[in-house]
């Protein structure tokens, strides 16, 4: 897709988000929105091998989003690759839906779970070591939150991978600097992540993580890093695109009153 054609399909996904957390007041919607032209770039920018209406192809790159509360922005994504009907948004966390708050493996397209944090980054090292114990040629993009970079365990994978060459590894970082309990830097400071990714042996990139124009190079360097896994650090805005949402960590998991659920469909446009 060209550039436009991409942010285009970015406003489509907030637009589906938005109304699915709508129907059921549920879902983490600020959370969704900064990484969302992420998932655009890999799914629609010609970054991830994905095959329309093959969820088990065995060629396939892998998707996890590690940050499970995002579990959501997958969802019309995947439905919209023609993985399960379309239908099945509609009935977004109900019991009779496929489709819960978090992800599981009953849905197809969803390579990992993460309910608990910081098991996105193992799980794509052990998807990255078979393939290439396999002779398989398939990369695993792994989207973590900031506040997940609390984790233990992701430095430990982290330490794995570039130990390993995994150069078929990708991590992404949804750097909005925000989690449910404040501002990262002041409730426990991560520092230069993209110079700390590097200190870990990693390839690593600071973008906007809200422009194409910056994402789509650093995702075009796989397979480019000299046998280092790549991490790209993504600045983001939480709850990009609603202006009342944005960088405000109260709004990870709140739903909007009747009056600024009105102002969030004219900001995203969507008709009212």
């Amino acid at each position: 897709m060209a550039l436009n054609d991409l942010e285009a399909k970015a406003s489509w996904l907030r637009q589906e988000l938005f109304k699915m957390a709508m129907r059921q007041k549920k879902g983490h919607i600020p959370s969704s929105f900064s990484c969302t032209e992420i998932l655009i770039a890999l799914y629609y920018g010609g970054i991830a091998k994905i095959t329309r209406g093959q969820p088990e192809d065995p060629n396939r790159d892998r998707v996890i989003v590690s940050k499970g509360h995002a579990a959501m922005s997958q969802y019309p994504i995947l439905a919209d690759y023609d993985f399960f009907p379309k239908e099945e948004l509609e009935r977004f966390t109900q019991k009779d839906g496929l489709l819960g708050m978090y992800a599981d493996f009953r849905i197809p397209g969803i390579e990992g779970v993460s309910g608990s944090l910081g098991h996105g980054v193992g799980m794509g090292a052990g998807f990255a070591m078979a393939a290439r114990q396999d002779n398989n040629f398939y990369n695993t993009f792994v989207i973590v939150g900031d506040g997940e970079c609390y984790e233990g365990s992701i430095w430990e994978s982290a330490m794995f991978a570039a130990h390993r060459k995994l150069d078929n590894l990708i991590v992404i970082v949804d750097r909005n600097e925000l989690c449910i309990m404040g501002k990262t830097e002041e409730l426990l400071e991560l520092g230069d992540l993209e110079n700390k990714w590097r200190s870990f042996g990693w390839h690593s990139c600071s973008v906007d993580g809200h422009s194409f124009d910056e994402l789509m190079p650093a995702l075009n360097l796989v397979g480019k890093t000299d046998k280092k896994p790549l991490a790209i650090i993504a600045n983001t805005v939480k709850g990009k695109g609603v202006s009342f949402m944005e960088g405000r960590s109260e709004w990870h998991n709140r739903m909007p009153s009747d009056k600024q659920i009105i102002e969030a469909r004219m900001e995203l446009g969507i008709e009212l």
